[in-house]
């Protein structure tokens, strides 16, 4: 049991059998009236961010989360299967546990949320960017630099993102996995 005099960035809670992590806090003493703390929480499973306000002093469960690598092996109808790096565990994780699930291709390290005591896997994060070959996007025009004009490309993940027009097939580029937003062309 933790209280609110322990809150910091990053912790995890168990509020109603949901677990939040603490995005930021703040402890207010207005001049009338108890002390409180303001909190920013966001929901592991669902992403939710949302706002709470603790009397000051309150205890609160505290869950231990383990952030562990995993390696992509492959994907079937049961799920996407990753090794631990270190001890070669084999788990399988569910596409929607997994952020940026589309970009994900064979060998990527992602890092999972895993509940340190029932050993469960809440979440899946992939890196925050990844390199990607281009497999078809429309032909662009020699010096076409000029203009922010974007057109769609298909990577060899089979995800769609959108491209600057000087892009071909075969050139790698780097792509942000939270929104899907093209970065940089890889230069060889």
């Amino acid at each position: 049991m933790a209280t609110t005099a322990d809150f910091k960035n990053g912790m995890c809670l168990d509020i109603d059998g949901q677990y939040f992590f603490i995005v930021e806090f703040l402890h207010v003493k207005p001049g009338k009236g108890p002390a409180f703390v303001r909190t920013k929480l966001k929901n592991v499973q669902t992403g939710r961010v949302l706002d709470k306000t603790w009397n000051s002093g309150v205890k609160v469960n505290e869950v231990r989360i383990e952030r562990r690598p995993y390696q992509y092996s492959y994907k079937d109808d049961m799920g996407y299967h990753f090794l631990h790096t270190e001890t070669w565990e084999e788990v399988i994780i569910a596409g929607e546990s997994i952020e940026g699930v589309q970009f994900l291709k064979d060998g990527d390290i992602c890092e999972a949320m895993v509940h340190a005591e029932s050993e469960t896997i809440l979440t899946c994060e992939m890196p925050t960017s990844v390199t990607l070959e281009i497999t078809y996007t429309e032909p662009g025009i020699k010096g076409d630099t000029a203009t922010n004009t974007l057109t769609p490309a298909t990577v060899e993940t089979g995800a769609e993102v959108r491209v600057p027009l000087f892009c071909n097939i075969g050139d790698k580029v780097v792509i942000d996995t939270r929104d899907g937003s093209y970065k940089e062309r890889v230069k060889e």
